[in-house]
């Protein structure tokens, strides 16, 4: 929830504060909301710190993905996808940390938690003084109303509504994965490690690729590889070699979903700027949190109807299969949406 509200009134305030601003309020959170984090004493102080973190991820975010666009106005969509390879390779980062303190039997997670000021600092000192552009709507010349009547065309809420899903397909179940297979591996934490890592080692290396192919055409693609991945998933009960190829190619799936979509609106409807960014980083974030509790009561569900929670697990993946599946359609519509203008 914090992210989606950073999002919503970063984008608005990025070209009015500016960047270094942005990132700073973002750097602030951070340091709150991890410290709070470990010296929190129950619920409510954990909601708040969690917040603050949100509040900073998605600051973070707000300022990062017009900086990027701004930076590089002819290959947005590739310098998107090798931006956001670092979301995947910190999870990477941080799972194998985590594994690393469980091996040498850390037990308080305090300590997993505690670990991460040190980027937060050093982040911190990287972009202390640094010189920050102008957005690329303010150096076309585009006003700010008519970046605001941009974000009402029925394109950009086409793809805000597809944002609520593909993030949901991709926040939702990574989020959950590791849960889901707990009772297929000793450590499932590796799985989403194994998950992200191919997510990260996709949009690292696959720029180049995509950068040539039409975003419709990566996001049927991608919602297509989404949908196998969690059916080879959700069959792979007790086979820990098809997990974790089902794992392989979901993951594989959802790497280009977040950067394609963002810059798939910054390439086709560039008047909506750094506020149509930030309404669809906050929107897919909006779609992560709506599919937290979504997926714990198809979870609960199945688990109650067929008394196993390995087999509850396997359902959950199937039901959640339906939404990829879903998002094949509406791109083979865009497809042609855009073929025909």
């Amino acid at each position: 929830w914090g992210f989606t509200i950073a999002m919503a009134f970063g984008g608005m305030l990025v070209d009015i504060i500016g960047m270094k601003r942005i990132f700073g309020i973002a750097f602030v959170c951070h340091l709150i909301g991890i410290v709070m984090t470990v010296c929190a004493g129950g619920f409510w102080t954990l909601f708040i710190s969690t917040l603050f973190v949100g509040l900073a991820n998605g600051s973070v975010e707000a300022a990062a993905n017009p900086l990027i666009t701004s930076m590089y106005t002819d290959e947005k969509t590739r310098r998107l996808n090798r931006f956001h390879a670092w979301f995947p390779w910190g999870i990477v980062i941080g799972g194998l940390l985590v594994y690393a303190l469980s091996l040498a039997k850390v037990t308080d997670w305090r300590w997993a938690m505690g670990i991460m000021l040190l980027p937060t600092l050093v982040y911190g000192w990287m972009f202390f003084g640094q010189k920050f552009p102008q957005t690329e709507r303010v150096t076309s010349g585009i006003s700010y109303q008519g970046m605001l009547k941009a974000c009402t065309r029925p394109l950009f809420i086409f793809m805000a509504v597809c944002m609520l899903f593909t993030s949901g397909t991709e926040l939702g179940t990574n989020q959950w994965i590791a849960a889901l297979v707990s009772n297929v591996m000793e450590h499932p934490i590796l799985v989403l490690v194994w998950v992200t890592g191919i997510m990260a080692l996709a949009r690292t290396f696959g720029g180049v690729f995509i950068h040539n192919i039409k975003h419709t055409t990566i996001l049927i693609m991608s919602s297509a590889l989404g949908c196998i991945g969690l059916l080879i998933l959700a069959n792979s009960v007790n086979n820990f070699a098809l997990a974790m190829t089902g794992a392989a190619v979901f993951g594989l799936g959802v790497a280009f979903f977040w950067p394609t979509m963002l810059g798939f609106v910054s390439e086709k409807i560039p008047a909506t700027g750094a506020l149509g960014l930030s309404l669809m980083g906050g929107i897919g974030f909006l779609g992560g949190a709506i599919a937290q509790p979504v997926l714990g009561n198809i979870y609960e569900t199945q688990t109650a109807a067929l008394g196993s929670e390995l087999a509850g697990g396997a359902a959950t993946l199937q039901h959640v299969a339906v939404v990829p599946a879903g998002l094949v359609i509406a791109f083979i519509i865009l497809y042609f949406w855009q073929r025909k203008k």
